[in-house]
């Protein structure tokens, strides 16, 4: 005999709240047809729910997020990065504490070996009929970041060569949670065959109708809550087998909305409010942003980043400050609003000519109007680059353009065979902004602050900063 289930996926949503209530309303009326029609359903996030840039997920440390996915009752879930590494060690460690369902994830491990108690490699799910629905999740595997912040994470890839036989061998059909991105996705169809189905993140990849890989459909959602991922699966009872798949993703810009939803996150963020609009500190004068020109906030910036991570100079974007300061008391509502980013501070080595390559290609005007998106950015316009300890000198030639003429740290030439100590900003360890930066054989990352706690910090007069509470 012929039967159905039904998978529900997100991924990506990265606290991009605005789809919420159409998710909501979407998700509740596909699950109860198909309980009208007795035909089971899941529903899964495929990790990055949680992003600090929104006021709800910076307030409770992503515990808010948890919420929200008990309310729509999640039958399961696994990390992204986002979860993984832009919340101190502690606050991870907790997050699932109330969650009504599991968290499934094979390849995170604390220091001594032991895998956390919320995190599962694998679960099975049996139908009222008896088929078995294994379910098994991985993470990408951001090495020197979990390390710092008191983590083991494991190659995903070698995770599952114990993970999947275990699971495969009490399953009829076998879904991963994988927040790898699509090419590694490709890879797992490729290395384990046992797989039917790959319901993927992390590279905000949208597969309209999904894409077959060998025996596996590898399905893909977007980001920010754009898209609600669909697929329904037909299964012999009798054999146990899948015979047919069905994938597409369902545009949520123009469904209806569930107001009960939107009301519960605007509770969300009345307290969120609440939590965030403690003052800090008070300020004689106004602090002002500028992206384009030396002021007063970006100088205070890389002041701190100097001072906290310490080394001969300092270096970060001016657009990594959206807006300036009132004089006034100052809150951690301010700071969150003005540094959404989930930026860590870091300190690299770098040879005086490759620091001079970056200051020259940061000088260019393409670079300060460069408007980027990723990276952990969360601004409009990378902006000047400004520092602590380095003088950059510039003239404009005859084709118009801005040159870099001179450049001296703390008052002496660039030695371009000497090695210099850099505090900067691990967004240019990451990607191709500053391709020498990231091929730096010595980076040594600050967390699990970011940039705005060290503002915080410095606002406080310099006083040592206090360990992160949530």
């Amino acid at each position: 005999m012929m039967k159905k289930f039904h998978i529900y996926h997100i991924n990506d949503l990265h606290s991009h709240f605005e789809m919420w209530p159409q998710i909501a309303r979407f998700v509740e009326n596909g699950r109860q047809k198909h309980a009208d029609e007795g035909e089971p359903s899941f529903l899964f996030d495929i990790g990055d729910h949680i992003d600090r840039f929104h006021p709800i997920s910076e307030a409770s440390y992503g515990k808010k997020n948890v919420q929200l996915l008990n309310e729509l009752h999640f039958d399961a879930a696994t990390i992204g990065n986002n979860e993984g590494i832009t919340l101190p060690y502690q606050a991870l460690d907790d997050l699932y504490k109330e969650a009504e369902f599991p968290v499934i994830l094979s390849n995170l491990y604390y220091r001594n070996g032991e895998r956390p108690e919320w995190a599962k490699p694998y679960t099975i799910r049996t139908l009222p009929d008896g088929f078995r629905i294994g379910l098994v999740g991985v993470t990408v595997s951001y090495t020197p970041f979990y390390e710092k912040l008191g983590w083991l994470i494991q190659d995903p890839f070698e995770s599952l060569k114990e993970t999947i036989p275990a699971a495969a061998a009490q399953s009829d059909f076998l879904i991963i949670l994988s927040h790898l991105g699509i090419y590694d996705d490709e890879r797992l169809a490729e290395e384990f065959p046992e797989l039917d189905l790959i319901l993927g993140a992390h590279t905000h990849h949208v597969l309209e109708t999904g894409k077959w890989m060998n025996s596996s459909l590898l399905c893909g959602a977007g980001k920010y809550g754009a898209y609600t991922g669909y697929v329904e699966v037909q299964y012999d009872e009798k054999a146990r087998k899948a015979t047919k798949l069905t994938a597409s993703v369902i545009p949520m810009e123009s469904a209806e909305k569930s107001m009960t939803y939107e009301k519960k996150l605007n509770k969300h963020l009345e307290e969120s409010d609440t939590i965030l609009s403690h003052p800090i500190a008070e300020l004689p004068d106004d602090l002002e942003i500028k992206w384009f020109e030396d002021s007063d906030f970006s100088a205070f910036l890389v002041r701190a980043l100097h001072e906290w991570c310490g080394g001969e100079a300092a270096m970060v974007n001016a657009g990594m400050l959206l807006d300036s300061l009132k004089k006034g008391p100052v809150t951690k509502k301010d700071l969150h609003r003005i540094c959404p980013h989930p930026i860590n501070p870091c300190k690299v080595r770098l040879k005086g000519d490759q620091l001079l390559e970056v200051i020259r290609q940061a000088s260019t005007e393409e670079m300060e109007q460069l408007k980027l998106k990723g990276l952990g950015f969360r601004g409009a316009v990378m902006g000047k680059m400004v520092y602590e300890g380095i003088e950059v000198k510039q003239k404009r030639m005859a084709d118009g353009k801005k040159h870099v003429s001179s450049v001296t740290i703390n008052g002496e030439p660039v030695d371009p065979e000497r090695e210099y100590v850099i505090a900067t900003v691990d967004m240019f360890t990451l990607g191709p902004l500053y391709p020498v930066i990231g091929q730096s054989p010595s980076k040594e990352y600050f967390m699990p602050e970011f940039l705005r706690d060290l503002l915080e910090w410095a606002l406080a007069s310099g006083s040592p900063m206090k360990p992160i509470s949530y």
